[in-house]
């Protein structure tokens, strides 16, 4: 079994996964919601971060918790834990960044069962220059609740493990990211996001262990398709592998992408510094922006664009969740960016209830599109 299997495996069974690390390490995990949550500090104190995901499944049991015009990642994420499918977790923790999973947080602390709750107020203006300040002492009372829970101290060595571990993480996936340039790349983009969804739910040691096994195999990987167009994926949270692996087999490539459980979760990683806290608290304040983040929006268009051109993107697919209002206001900005560049875009709103045909009609017209433009 090769590392993009062992990934698979990790994801289809996920659950099983972290309660099997627990019993063999005798560790504690702790859930998470949005990328902005600092995972280097649940490492260092010898927990398990797990991100929070849905199942893509029509639900029914948040109506009474949640406005229906809130989003379906965070509706799904939350029917997740008033099932009882993440009964494991000993502890929970949300950075604050976007409303609706703010609903998707508020309603877990009083609903859902859980030891440990934690909120870590981001800084929404991550220009100012209290923004790392603010966040490091978030961060510091962050460590000393998570010190009291579990009685003990997470020493300096501690947070020096988990910054290069998780460093390590991040340079190793954006090496793989840099295979999906070749004109045939040897990992699709559904692989690839198997692998970045994996290292949110993964002990990193363990995810590092299998990069290394993965970045041997890439160089004489050979694919037995057609690679076809080069679309680069751009929005909301997307962790449905199923419909990305599905759209793949349409003519198409996902080469590169843009959202909170792909290149956004992990790109950039934390500098040294004498302060560790502070460290981290640079990383995530400087890091790749969310649209829900009032970060410079003419830096990150221009990252957006630069990947398009460095991965020799030639369509661009603009997906966002319904009712997710912050990515929603991005798309007019980011079509006119790519039509001055001359790459077409097609924009998708996904809702679980939404046939996945509907979304397959749409794709292969606009892959038809793009390549009588091509030609």
């Amino acid at each position: 079994m090769g590392a993009i299997e062992k990934f698979r495996e990790v994801l289809a069974n996920r659950h099983q996964y972290a309660r099997e690390w627990k019993e063999r390490t005798g560790g504690k995990a702790i859930g998470w919601l949005c990328s902005y949550s600092p995972v280097e500090l649940m490492y260092a104190a010898g927990m398990l971060p797990v991100r929070i995901l849905g199942t893509h499944e029509v639900q029914d049991v948040t109506d009474r918790y949640l406005f229906p015009t809130v989003c379906p990642f965070s509706r799904d994420a939350l029917a997740q834990g008033l099932k009882g499918r993440y009964e494991y977790l000993d502890g929970m923790i949300m950075a604050r960044t976007c409303s609706h999973v703010q609903g998707t947080f508020d309603n877990w602390k009083n609903y859902v069962p859980t030891p440990f709750i934690f909120y870590v107020w981001f800084p929404c203006h991550v220009q100012s220059p209290r923004a790392k300040p603010c966040l490091t002492g978030e961060l510091a009372g962050f460590q000393s609740a998570l010190e009291e829970f579990l009685r003990k101290k997470i020493s300096r060595d501690d947070l020096d493990n988990a910054i290069e571990l998780y460093n390590k993480n991040r340079s190793m996936m954006k090496q793989v990211y840099e295979f999906r340039k070749q004109d045939n790349p040897p990992i699709t983009g559904s692989e690839a996001m198997e692998m970045v969804v994996a290292s949110q739910l993964m002990d990193v040691r363990e995810h590092n262990e299998l990069l290394e096994e993965l970045l041997q195999e890439l160089p004489d990987r050979k694919l037995d398709r057609d690679p076809g167009m080069r679309l680069m994926l751009i929005g909301s949270e997307m962790d449905d592998i199923q419909f990305i692996r599905l759209l793949e087999t349409l003519g198409c490539t996902f080469v590169a992408d843009e959202h909170c459980t792909g290149s956004r979760y992990f790109w950039d990683e934390v500098a040294p510094e004498e302060d560790r806290l502070a460290a981290i608290s640079a990383r995530y304040v400087d890091r790749w922006p969310c649209p829900a983040i009032g970060g410079e929006i003419g830096d990150r268009f221009r990252r957006v664009l630069s990947h398009a051109r460095d991965w020799s993107v030639q369509g661009a697919l603009l997906y966002q969740q319904k009712f997710c209002d912050p990515h929603e206001f991005d798309i007019p900005v980011l079509q006119r960016m790519f039509r001055e560049n001359d790459i077409p875009t097609l924009v998708l709103e996904f809702d679980v209830t939404i046939p996945f045909g509907q979304f397959r009609t749409r794709v292969e017209a606009f892959l038809e599109m793009v390549e009588l433009e091509v030609l």
